[in-house]
């Protein structure tokens, strides 16, 4: 990650390819001083507050799963384990970044519930889901879901310097390339029993009996893969990372338009028509994030070009309100047209990672215009976190904490500018 340095009279902008700096107008430099300190209110006084008041389930440990557009608990929904990952990441990264001890309670009492709920003791791995007791409910190893806790216990890590949760991210890891990886044509598979063998299940957003390989899933574990690498050091996680990296250049990105191809058969053959424009803006950032932390030259340089390429494709889906579009069906023309909550948010940190690779301020002025939708059409500053859906007419829609919706891009969000921005 590279650090917008507030310095007066100057901004310095430091770059991974050099340290360089670009003085910048008095009008800009209040303009981010002024994004940095809307972003860290709306974390620390609304999104976090939220989850500990409304999510943390007193009676019978970690969170709920499922509170209502009404702020309405639904204390026997099942409990995801993407949701309890999220949460385990979104406070202990929040502890790190500003020291907040109650933050810190809040990571533990999320890390020790994984640890003694969602991880499968027998076969490895973590359960994709849990009855509101702690007994599994659904016991199918998803390689999504998993790459997820390995993202949040090596943050945790981070954080805290605890051995355990590192521990736990790297027998997930080594799961992951001994059942996952797919030996004959790179990349990894999706779906596999308790006890890891791979079966044919429905992949999310699948739409095709073709679909094998997706771009969802390698992003979030390039970016898990990151994390783990960042903080162990480790050379195994270090070649498999890169190895992501290289996926993503020789077969995910579309060579012709810079949009990511959403599905693939096992071959990496194109099986989809989609041009997802979150995905597109949220790879551009976690792309160049993960070969940054390999320290290869080379590398670095042919992935920053391509997350340009990246951003600029997701210009597509970006509004004149500063929203950003789902996707579109190439091949029907058929556009989306309703916001999600995660999109905005990824939209605000892919254009300020784009402005700073670039300098290009008409990066940042999407990145800002983008926070503006949010303050006017997601925020609920009435009772607290975010909508999750805004409909085309500006009705909000969904509830506000599930198995997908966590406070996980929205705190990342404020976290990577509050972070970049100093």
């Amino acid at each position: 990650m590279q650090k917008i340095l507030l310095i007066l009279p100057v901004l310095l902008i430091f770059s991974s390819a050099g340290y360089s700096q670009e003085k910048i107008s008095a009008e800009q430099k209040q303009k981010l001083e002024q994004l940095r300190k809307e972003v860290r209110e709306d974390l620390t006084g609304n999104i976090l507050p939220f989850w500990i008041s409304k999510m943390t389930d007193n009676n019978r440990g970690g969170f709920y799963g499922r509170v209502d557009i009404q702020n309405h608990v639904y204390p026997d929904a099942d409990k995801g384990g993407i949701l309890n990952a999220r949460v385990l990441w979104t406070f202990s990264s929040a502890y790190r970044v500003t020291g907040d001890t109650l933050y810190l309670r809040t990571a533990k009492r999320a890390k020790d519930y994984v640890l003694k709920y969602f991880i499968d003791r027998e076969n490895g791995g973590a359960f994709y889901s849990l009855k509101a007791d702690g007994s599994p409910s659904d016991t199918r190893k998803q390689v999504y879901t998993n790459a997820f806790f390995i993202y949040s216990l090596s943050e945790y890590s981070r954080a805290t310097g605890d051995k355990e949760a590192l521990s736990e991210a790297m027998k997930i890891f080594d799961l992951f390339e001994k059942y996952a990886l797919d030996r004959e044509n790179n990349g990894y598979f999706e779906v596999f029993s308790r006890d890891w063998q791979r079966i044919r299940d429905k992949m999310i957003g699948e739409s095709s009996d073709k679909d094998e390989k997706t771009m969802n899933t390698h992003l979030h574990l390039m970016e898990a893969y990151a994390n783990l690498y960042r903080v162990s050091g480790d050379d195994m996680v270090g070649q498999r990372l890169k190895n992501l990296v290289g996926l993503f250049l020789d077969h995910i990105i579309d060579k012709k338009t810079s949009h990511l191809i959403c599905f693939m058969d096992r071959s990496w053959k194109r099986t989809s028509d989609i041009d997802s424009y979150g995905h597109d803006i949220e790879s551009s950032w976690l792309l160049y994030e993960a070969a940054s932390l390999l320290k290869d030259k080379e590398l670095t340089e042919r992935v920053k070009k391509a997350c340009i390429g990246i951003a600029n494709a997701a210009s597509e889906g970006y509004q004149p309100d500063g929203s950003m579009l789902t996707e579109k069906n190439t091949s029907t023309g058929h556009v989306r047209l309703q916001r999600s909550w995660w999109e905005q948010a990824e939209t605000v940190v892919g254009y300020l990672n784009a402005y700073e690779l670039t300098n290009d301020w008409a990066y940042m002025n999407k990145s800002f215009q983008c926070w503006e939708y949010i303050k006017t059409n997601f925020i609920d500053s009435k009772n607290g976190s975010w909508f999750s859906y805004i409909s085309e007419n500006g009705t909000p829609s969904g509830d506000k904490g599930g198995f997908w919706i966590c406070p996980y891009h929205n705190g990342r969000m404020c976290m990577e500018v509050m972070e970049r921005i100093r």
